[in-house]
């Protein structure tokens, strides 16, 4: 409030400086003219007029004349030293008149004119060097630090935080200690001096701070780490001792640093020298955290999805002391999540979180959030006054596969071949081992897919077997192979690249990192986390010989070449039921798990009335076998399965 009213005082005096100035101008450029429109005449003119009885009147001020002639016309003229032009003026009966000459101190107006410009000069060059001073603490305080101390009357608490209850219990335990601190201490326990929350993105890293704010009672400053990060060496750890320093006159209170691995890197890792600006920053920090200076009642916590990356000495006893795992939740904590976001959304009766927990498997708390937020403006565009299971459904579908594009057209053929190309990641999704149920089948184009082939697990899953790993590679090469078998290789489409790119890293990844190759043995022969340079992830291999990574080529091919055969002769055995999958594909669009279960089986799916494509011949279509050469002409489907 203070610093409103000094601004506005400034303001005021400088309008004031501005008018002021501008009244001077005026009163110096104008000069008042009581003879406005006269005529100008020159003193041997004058007489002239005067012998020739033309002038009227004549008023002397000084050697200034002004007067008037008898047509009217005013005049203004100078005369020189002359005696005679009194008695020439009477002899001729003109009318005279006389002022005394304006002296310098003719009254307080002048002297303000006088002196005014003076005053003004001095009055600029003091509100300059006020703002330069004003500039200069403005300069000065770019080394201050950006904490905001958090606050308002609405507060996150425990209880809006759900499905990582391990991560709470510890939390809970520094706020217990930040309201009684002596439960602790008589005992001879401290509180961690440091806490550093790790999991990856969306888990609620952020929203666990918050919660802290709100559960603990005392003043919170909040920091991004990329506040600490200048292009001028210094600023950063100018700022870092600002921070510590509002946080001691605050004290109790806790520091929460988001991002810290921005100004937390290992150092000496960096492109840069060692002596660079985020080093020094970081340097200051690991000082102030457990230097000569105990900061007692200052509590640290900070989050990272990174902390391969963060430096051995921030992470040691005494700075961070405890690194609690945020990750994401499992069936429990999904349920636990979801009931959290829908405390303000209406829900129809026939709505399950459970079911919705379930067939959620790997998501984080801020991708359920997303999906209910989906599902409610689903709904709202549907008009509908509650949010359906049917809505989530959808909305999960949108989330995992992306939105349907169905504006997009595709003619015959090439609609047949993305159906032969889902339909045969889902024949290989149904007979191989140790793989996840089919949930969902589509050709209808989402995202930058034309078609795609959905998987759910059954439950959620911690780590991966070789089976399941091989397995995974045939399903990814099935579509490409089911082109190749009912178009033949001249005709496949470029459908399969990310197949392709995925199966290439699962491979590389078996060989190189999980020890899955008899021939290269249980040996990392490459980093799993790389630097980041200009965008691109660069790869640290260890000392490794050309031999040897032609070696590990060798094997990668191996792999794949195995996984592509047992792929081809899968298919070729359950040729009937690819064409089944993929006529049933041309005809509904898209298949959930059980109605491929029940067309497979020979069984009627979809009794109610629904617009169906109809399937007629059509010649040009390359199709293989014994399978009929078809064309197909759709009729949109108003909803999806």
């Amino acid at each position: 409030m203070a610093n409103n009213n000094n601004s506005g005082k400034r303001s005021l005096v400088t309008w004031v400086i501005i008018f002021l100035s501008v009244m001077t101008l005026a009163n110096i450029f104008s000069t008042p003219n009581k003879m406005e429109g006269a005529q100008t005449l020159t003193y041997s003119v004058l007489v002239d007029k005067i012998k020739k009885n033309e002038v009227l009147s004549v008023e002397m001020q000084g050697q200034s004349l002004s007067g008037l002639l008898k047509n009217n016309q005013k005049f203004v003229s100078y005369a020189p030293q002359d005696s005679g032009l009194v008695s020439l003026l009477e002899q001729h009966n003109v009318a005279l008149s006389a002022i005394a000459p304006e002296k310098e101190n003719a009254g307080w107006g002048v002297t303000l004119l006088t002196w005014l410009p003076m005053i003004l000069f001095f009055g600029l060059l003091f509100f300059m060097m006020r703002q330069m001073t004003a500039s200069n603490g403005k300069a000065m305080s770019f080394g201050k630090s950006k904490a905001r101390l958090l606050g308002g009357k609405k507060k996150v608490t425990f209880a809006d935080v759900a499905g990582i209850e391990e991560a709470k219990q510890e939390l809970q335990e520094i706020v217990e200690f930040l309201k009684s601190p002596l439960k602790f201490e008589r005992l001879g326990g401290k509180i961690p001096k440091g806490a550093l929350l790790v999991g990856p993105p969306g888990t609620g890293k952020t929203l666990l701070a918050k919660a802290i704010a709100g559960e603990a009672g005392v003043p919170f400053f909040t920091i991004s780490g990329s506040d600490f990060v200048e292009m001028f060496v210094g600023v950063g750890a100018s700022r870092v001792r600002d921070m510590f320093e509002q946080a001691k006159k605050a004290s109790p209170c806790i520091l929460f640093v988001d991002e810290i691995d921005a100004v937390g890197r290992h150092r000496g890792a960096g492109l840069g020298g060692g002596n660079d600006e985020r080093e020094q920053t970081l340097n200051q920090l690991l000082v102030e955290m457990d230097g000569f200076e105990t900061n007692s009642g200052i509590i640290v916590i900070a989050a990272t999805n990174r902390p391969d990356v963060l430096d051995p000495a921030l992470l040691r006893p005494g700075r961070f002391d405890r690194q609690i795992i945020v990750s994401n939740p499992d069936i429990s904590g999904r349920e636990a999540i979801l009931k959290v976001h829908v405390k303000k959304v209406p829900l129809a009766p026939d709505v399950d979180l459970a079911v919705i927990a379930r067939g959620t498997p790997g998501f984080s708390g801020a991708d359920l959030a997303n999906l209910i937020n989906e599902a409610a403006l689903l709904a709202a565009r549907r008009n509908k006054t509650m949010v359906t299971m049917r809505d989530i459904e959808d909305a999960k579908d949108k989330v995992m596969m992306g939105s349907e594009r169905r504006s997009l057209v595709m003619d015959d053929k090439e609609k047949m071949m993305t159906a032969y190309h889902e339909a045969g990641h889902a024949i290989c999704s149904l007979h191989l081992p140790e793989s996840d149920p089919l949930h969902k089948v589509t050709i209808i184009p989402r995202g930058r897919a034309l078609g795609v082939t959905m998987q759910l697990p059954e439950k959620d899953k911690y780590s991966q077997s070789m089976t399941y790993l091989t397995s995974r590679l045939s399903i990814l090469f099935g579509g490409r192979i089911a082109e190749e078998m009912i178009l033949g290789k001249e005709n496949v489409s470029t459908g399969a690249s990310n197949d392709i790119q995925v199966a290439t890293n699962i491979a590389r990844k078996m060989v190189t990192e999980w020890g899955m190759s008899d021939t290269m043995g249980p040996i990392a022969y490459e980093e799993p986390e790389g630097q980041v340079f200009l965008g691109y992830s660069i790869s640290k291999r260890k000392n490794m010989a050309d031999s040897t990574a032609l070696m590990v080529d060798k094997e990668i091919r191996r792999i794949i070449d195995e996984a592509y055969k047992h792929t081809e002769k899968l298919l070729k055995e359950h040729k009937k039921e690819l064409d089944i999958l993929a006529h049933g594909l041309m005809e509904y669009e898209t298949l959930s798990g059980e109605e491929i279960a029940k067309l497979l089986e020979g069984k009627k799916i979809r009794q109610e009335s629904k617009k169906k494509s109809t399937i007629k011949p059509r010649p040009t279509v390359p199709t293989a076998g014994e399978l009929p050469e078809l064309e197909t002409v759709t009729e949109p489907i108003p909803e999806t399965v």
